[in-house]
């Protein structure tokens, strides 16, 4: 019989028996993961990409509505992410998570696939005329679509929650060798992220266009039953860590434990937090954290301390020290997710009002005709080409230079994101310009016609975002896996999609905000309903967006240049 110094500590197999090592856990585990990655990504993203078209030709939705149901589908999904990221931590494991999740986005595409495929649960022929004008969907039809949307978003958002957590949590972090493999897993996941990618705004989106929407539909569903196979075929390899109860509890254990003590005396309050200061005290508590951290509490956000005397407001209220860095640990993590929405507001733009212009322009490369929704290949492939450069030329001679583990940190990642998705932005509202200009100058404003521009005008400002997504997306994973507190890094990591959820949103309730904003008696709004779309005055939106995304890095950097970081390998 193995020896107990051979187990993974706090982690199972998939038959809930204590995990080995060399058994269990590794890059061969995470392999696994990786796979799933693109077959899952392949499932939501062909869908994703082309869906403000088919809300628009098939549904009958104006381009304003198409793109805002766009932003809160997607917005919906990632921000789900937060409940499979709680549930995996608190209750379920993150494998489990992921199973559940991925039945239910199987069935959700099945839904959309049958609505598809029956022109009896589809709305009427658009005629297009004055006397049977468009008429969007409604009643039962709009009821089975959002549903099956919906439902996608709950699996899709369980996935995000679980699924990269899940391969991070098979390497060893108390080594560099373990902590190196975690870093090249990160920027992996974002490569077959957009392997899948690439194969759905191309193969995906040209059955969509040229076959019909049940086909792409029912290629997501073969994709998303192909990854739960994937995954379960590693079930043997895979080392899956034991919950270890509610992070949320903990969190506003805390929070009110420090509110509720900190109105009782103050005399009191000094007496006790004294006693809790000392580092020689309550030695049995938090044994596995306190490997790493001291048992003192620390001077940051000192107004937290005062919880560490909860217990003599109430039993439910004890706080141990530990439990009160950690939430420290969370809070001074939020500045950065919150710095990161305005870049993910500037990527909505990619699936929505990007696409709109795409379709407006010539779309034939010699003689092949590209799907309007297949630009995304031109930031995925880039996506594809950089992430193993990142990797494998970058990152080693960054950490030659710097002489330290990380060589590039997650922080300067990040903020290397937000400077492209500024010069994106800026690059789109030029491109808007000329393609405006264009329809004038051809007499084409008020004109369905295809204007005399390429569309590979548009690639521009996909590529410099595609490279802040890559950039910021594999920074923001790896910074809130490595910084979270053990216990809560399935819902930390989930921060990442839900700040492209609040970038959905945000982009969402920009376009309403705007046209009221800016319209009046003597001019319509600037993305305003019933108006050409060569009317539209997008180049001013995405110049707004510009300056917003300008004041946002200036506000990550004040956050970014005070953090001081917890995990071992970035402090090396």
């Amino acid at each position: 019989m193995q020896g107990s110094d051979t187990k993974w500590e706090g982690y199972a197999d998939w038959r809930n028996r204590a995990a080995m090592k060399g058994r269990h856990g590794g890059m061969l585990a995470a392999s696994f993961v990786l796979a799933v990655e693109i077959l899952e990504n392949l499932a939501f993203l062909a869908n994703a990409s082309n869906l403000v078209l088919y809300l628009k030709d098939f549904m009958h939705m104006s381009p304003a509505r198409s793109s805002s149901e766009v932003n809160a589908f997607m917005a919906t999904a990632f921000l789900l992410a937060l409940l499979g990221g709680f549930f995996a931590d608190a209750f379920f494991s993150t494998y489990l998570i992921f199973l559940i999740s991925a039945s239910i986005e199987f069935m959700g595409l099945i839904l959309l696939t049958i609505q598809a495929h029956r022109p009896s649960l589809m709305p009427l022929p658009c005629e297009g005329s004055a006397v049977s004008p468009c008429k969007a969907v409604s009643g039962s039809k709009a009821t089975i679509l959002f549903v099956g949307l919906y439902l996608v978003a709950l699996g899709v958002g369980g996935i995000k929650g679980s699924l990269p957590s899940h391969g991070a949590e098979q390497f060893d972090d108390s080594n560099p060798k373990g902590r190196k493999q975690r870093s090249t897993y990160f920027n992996y996941f974002v490569f077959c992220l957009s392997c899948g990618g690439l194969v759905a705004v191309t193969f995906v989106v040209w059955l969509e266009d040229n076959i019909g929407w049940e086909w792409g539909f029912g290629v997501s569903t073969i994709s998303i039953f192909l990854s739960i196979l994937v995954f379960l075929s590693g079930s043997k390899f895979y080392k899956n860590k034991i919950p270890r109860g509610s992070p949320l509890t903990t969190i506003l254990k805390v929070l009110l434990a420090a509110f509720i003590v900190g109105c009782s005396s103050k005399t009191s309050n000094n007496a006790a937090v004294n006693i809790y200061v000392n580092p020689t005290a309550r030695e049995d508590q938090s044994e596995e954290r306190d490997k790493t951290y001291s048992q003192s509490l620390t001077n940051s956000l000192k107004c937290l301390n005062k919880a560490v005397e909860g217990k003599s407001i109430h039993r439910l209220l004890e706080c141990t020290v530990q439990q009160v860095e950690d939430v420290k640990i969370v809070l001074k993590m939020l500045p950065v997710f919150g710095c990161t929405i305005m870049l993910n507001c500037c990527l909505a733009q990619l699936s929505t009002f990007s696409v709109h212009q795409a379709r407006t322009m010539n779309t034939n490369i010699v003689n092949l005709k590209v799907p309007p929704a297949s630009l995304p290949v031109f930031p995925v492939m880039f996506m594809m080409v950089l992430a193993p450069i990142y990797d494998h030329l970058i990152i080693p001679f960054a950490r030659r230079v710097t002489k330290s583990e990380m060589g590039i940190t997650h922080l300067q990642r990040i903020g290397v994101g937000l400077v492209l998705s500024i010069l994106a932005m800026a690059v789109a509202a030029l491109v808007e310009l000329k393609r405006k200009q264009v329809a004038k100058e051809a007499g084409l404003l008020d004109s369905k016609e295809t204007l005399p521009i390429t569309f590979l005008w548009i690639a521009f400002q996909y590529l410099f975002l595609g490279s802040a997504d890559l950039f910021t997306l594999a920074g923001l994973l790896e910074f809130f896996f490595t910084e979270a507190p053990s216990s809560m890094r399935s819902l930390a990591t989930s921060l990442s999609w839900a700040s492209l959820a609040m970038g959905y949103y945000l982009s969402s309730a920009m376009v309403p905000i705007v046209n009221s904003v800016t319209e009046s008696a003597r001019q319509s709004p600037w993305l305003g309903e019933g108006i050409s779309f060569n009317r539209y005055k997008l180049d001013l939106f995405y110049w707004l967006l510009c300056v917003l995304s300008v004041v946002n890095f200036l506000h990550y950097l004040f956050w970014a240049m005070r953090y001081k970081y917890i995990s071992t390998g970035a402090r090396s």
